[in-house]
């Protein structure tokens, strides 16, 4: 009997996907990273924390 020839491709696909994540997963350490260390959210005045809470209740029309 002939030997069934494997396929290349559920290999392929498999390790595109697993590049894909991890890629992603190091791109989310180094974004988290680099905010923590700019402190991107810094501590709010009074005014601007009054502001942002209209926002977020003010129903859309």
């Amino acid at each position: 009997m002939a030997d069934k020839p494997n396929s290349v491709l559920l290999p392929m696909v498999a390790a595109a996907v697993f590049a894909g994540l991890g890629r992603m997963v190091l791109q989310k350490i180094k974004a988290d990273r680099l905010a923590r260390e700019n402190r991107v959210a810094g501590p709010m005045d009074e005014k601007t924390r009054q502001w942002i809470s209209d926002v977020v209740r003010t129903p859309r029309q």
